[in-house]
């Protein structure tokens, strides 16, 4: 019989002898901290394989709420393909399939030294093989929407680029991703917008680790004016 056992910061799986370690990213204040009627899923960092990454989803249930344990050490180029795997299953279910099933990351969160969860369910990851890396170009200015009133009744769009580094650019300014929040509050309230729709691009060096940072960070926000498209770009 496989036995988990759960530790502040790993989590160790017992199975058939073979001992398998999972750093767990960590983050603060999680919103969700109990997640009932799930199945897990692992993604090991593994030095041995060509690709540094190990999935095991074989007690996945397609009913139940997942919890994707994914190694903080991971760079999104080998944790997210498997991730997508994970999805296409999920999504492509024809039958025992429940609609109400959610997917969540499982984090270490150290403000309580217990789990804390972060869903997923509705986020479509898009990986984009450029040849170049996209340049943060200057999107939105200010003053042409207080030239123009009539175009602040509608939500307008931000692309957020965050770096191998975990630092961001946004609307051309780079900057680390308390301060970007911090921004595009100075930015809604500066043209009277209702919200911001931010469109997240994420390089593929980036660590699983900072990847959950900047996406509690965002989950933390204020919702009310901060819409998080469901597409997130890996290039």
């Amino acid at each position: 019989m496989k036995k988990i056992y759960i530790v502040l910061i790993s989590m160790v799986l017992f199975s058939c002898g073979n001992e398998k370690k999972i750093l767990l990213p960590e983050i603060e204040n999680a919103k969700i901290t109990e997640v009932l009627d799930v199945s897990p899923a692992y993604l090991f960092y593994d030095e041995t394989k060509a690709d540094s990454v190990e999935l095991n989803r074989k007690n996945l249930i397609s009913t139940t709420n997942w919890l994707v344990n994914v190694d903080k050490r991971l760079k999104l180029s080998q944790a997210i393909p498997k991730i997508q795997i994970m999805q296409d299953k999920k999504r492509n279910a024809e039958l025992h399939k429940n609609e109400n099933a959610k997917n969540y990351y499982t984090c270490n969160d150290t403000s309580i030294k217990n789990l804390g969860f972060l869903e997923f369910t509705e986020v479509y990851y898009k990986i984009q093989k450029l040849k170049t890396k996209p340049i943060p170009k200057l999107e939105l200015r200010v003053e042409d929407y207080l030239k123009n009133p009539s175009i602040t009744s509608k939500m307008p769009v931000l692309k957020i680029y965050i770096q191998e580094d975990g630092n961001t650019y946004l609307n051309g300014e780079l900057l680390d991703i308390e301060n970007a929040l911090s921004k595009i509050t100075t930015i809604r309230e500066a043209i009277n917008a209702k919200g911001f729709i931010l469109i997240l691009w994420f390089d593929k060096n980036l660590s699983f680790q900072d990847y959950i940072h900047v996406k509690s960070q965002l989950t933390a926000a204020d919702s009310n004016y901060i819409t998080i498209d469901q597409n997130e770009f890996i290039y």
